[in-house]
């Protein structure tokens, strides 16, 4: 892992320093770099401190130095979390605590990529499900069954995105003569999260100072013999908000 900015030695050093990061900053004082990748930002005013800062992204590399995955994002104020991306890129599980929640017929729990978060980040928080042998569940658009369905609440200052369901199987059902679409075994379903400005979220902050996000999680659990009857559970997650680092050191 390394990161590289337009900001001289110095201020790099002294941020690693505040903040103890111990793998390689780099310093592209000219953008020279940054200008070789196609990434400066030509939003910024050339007479602006700020001219010479890339949109913000990572590439993800494998061995052999070829670049396997891209993230980036036009708004400088916005950024995929590592966790996130190392979710994303490779199936790596939530970083975040895991909370069982009571459900019939199957293990339920709430995760996220990240347990603190701050200003601007986009995180995943997940529905982890397990189903026993011969259990499954109904996948989005199945017809004649109710498929599984998460919902979240509206949360100022909590961009939620839609969820993301993984590739569903298709279970043959020979005594009723139907092929539908399921979830069996081990199943985990995503939504990002940016998470807003101080201003918007400071109000809905338990004392803690942690975001609390609901929602709810509705299945029908079905075995070889038996529908059961459908299930509403009320889910959550609890978020630390860390504030800025604010802090600027002097051009050198």
């Amino acid at each position: 892992m390394a990161a590289i900015s337009y900001d001289s030695v110095a201020v790099l050093k002294a941020f690693a320093d505040r903040q103890h990061i111990t793998f390689p900053l780099l310093s592209d004082p000219q953008s020279a770099i940054i200008r070789r990748y196609g990434i400066l930002n030509g939003t910024v005013e050339k007479n602006s401190p700020a001219y010479g800062v890339p949109y913000p992204g990572v590439y993800v590399l494998d061995a052999q130095g070829r670049v396997i995955a891209k993230y980036f994002e036009d708004d400088f104020k916005q950024r995929d979390t590592a966790a996130l991306i190392l979710m994303r890129s490779f199936g790596l599980s939530a970083a975040g605590p895991h909370t069982t929640v009571a459900a019939k017929h199957l293990q339920l729990a709430t995760a996220s990529s990240d347990e603190e978060v701050a200003t601007g980040q986009k995180i995943f928080i997940a529905l982890e499900l397990s189903l026993p042998p011969n259990m499954h569940v109904y996948a989005p658009g199945v017809t004649g069954y109710i498929p599984i369905d998460w919902t979240m609440e509206q949360t100022p200052g909590a961009a939620i995105g839609p969820a993301e369901y993984p590739v569903s199987a298709l279970l043959r059902m020979e005594a009723i003569h139907e092929t539908v679409p399921v979830f069996q075994g081990q199943v985990r379903l995503v939504r990002t999260v940016v998470i807003g400005n101080p201003t918007e979220i400071k109000a809905i902050l338990d004392a803690g100072g942690s975001l609390i996000l609901s929602g709810t999680f509705r299945y029908q659990a079905c075995d070889d013999r038996t529908c059961f009857l459908p299930e509403t559970v009320p889910v959550s997650w609890k978020l630390k908000v860390l504030p800025l680092d604010r802090v600027r050191a002097a051009k050198q």
